[in-house]
């Protein structure tokens, strides 16, 4: 590394000394990942991994695949990037724990339009955050310069993850039955999607950002930079208590695309909208933009960032385990057989 250097290609705007910079001072936070498993070290072509496989019968790999999308533009007016790392291994991870699976490892991706490595490393210790909250190592990523074709200060951020299953306990809906119950998993805010729709709303680019806003009991930039809850070991600490039998990530669609995604043909969830825990920056952006409430809950989670469905006789055990884990979850319905896949009273 140390003999590596192109004028030509820092004339044309990529510093690869500072792509280099970057991965010394991201070093310390990609190392509080380490798990059981990581072999490989930083600066490999690859990262390696060897998953613990006693007491499976079956394993299942499942991966996951996302971005921050334009949240991350609310991150860059704030000049603050240590969170929407945070989003982007939530937005994977929280994908791969509706089957039932725990994350192993994951890589990111920074596309950036000048190389800056404080900004680099400050994202890479929002991933690595993100990372020791869902119990799961940061392997490998790349950052990539591209002048010309970004603003100095853009970038773009996305990763993926892999995670393991035995195939017995894959969550499949295949369980799921008249009266299951439906419990809330509570949302930190607006999680990471529908941005495009509140950058609009709250006209963020000309917006003072950081003025405090009486209803939120903070500035709107810094409600609207909280990061995506992880709900990894809490849904892994109940499936050991509870009979789990599915598991919806309520991100873009809301309600009425993402739970079906849990549900078998000729069931229903039946959601009691009164029961529902929604913080305040919903109804800010609600009345503020105009929104209809049906697309308010076509859009965002409203205050449930992930819904468990659980057999009624476990569901008190699914209650205290999720409280045992530091969440205020609640009863929000029941499985009811119905045509319609999302039906509130």
């Amino acid at each position: 590394m140390e003999q590596s250097h192109s004028a030509a290609y820092a004339a044309a705007g990529v510093d690869i000394e500072a792509g280099y910079r970057g991965v010394q001072l991201m070093k310390k936070h990609v190392e509080r990942t380490f798990i059981p498993g990581v072999v490989s070290d930083l600066g490999g072509f690859g990262g390696l991994f060897r998953p613990d496989l006693s007491g499976m019968e079956e394993p299942v790999l499942v991966s996951g695949t996302d971005g921050v999308g334009t949240k991350q533009r609310i991150a860059q007016l704030m000049d603050r990037h240590d969170t929407v790392g945070i989003d982007c291994v939530a937005m994977c991870v929280n994908d791969i724990v509706c089957c039932g699976a725990k994350p192993l490892f994951f890589l990111d991706y920074i596309a950036i339009g000048k190389n800056l490595p404080e900004k680099v490393a400050a994202l890479v210790a929002g991933v690595a955050e993100g990372c020791v909250r869902a119990c799961c190592a940061l392997i490998g990523g790349e950052t990539a310069e591209h002048p010309g074709t970004m603003a100095p200060e853009d970038y773009d951020l996305a990763g993926f993850s892999v995670g393991i299953v035995d195939r017995k306990k894959v969550l499949d809906n295949s369980r799921t039955r008249p009266g299951d119950v439906m419990i809330a998993l509570p949302s930190s805010g607006l999680h990471s999607n529908g941005y495009s729709l509140v950058r609009k709303v709250f006209d963020v680019e000309h917006a003072d950002l950081g003025k405090p806003v009486p209803e939120l009991g903070m500035s709107l930039g810094d409600a609207l930079l909280i990061p995506t809850e992880i709900y990894v070991k809490p849904v892994l600490a109940t499936m050991e208590k509870a009979e789990v039998r599915g598991v919806s990530h309520i991100t873009g669609g809301g309600f009425y695309e993402n739970i079906p995604r849990s549900l078998p043909a000729g069931l229903g969830a039946r959601i009691e909208k009164a029961a529902l825990r929604t913080p305040p920056v919903f109804r800010l952006l609600q009345e503020t933009g105009h929104i209809p409430e049906r697309d308010m809950f076509n859009t965002y989670n409203m205050g449930v960032g992930m819904s468990l469905t659980v057999s009624k006789d476990t569901a008190d055990r699914a209650l205290a385990a999720l409280r045992e884990q530091g969440l205020e979850a609640y009863v929000m319905g029941e499985i009811v057989q119905s045509e319609d896949k999302v039906v509130f009273c």
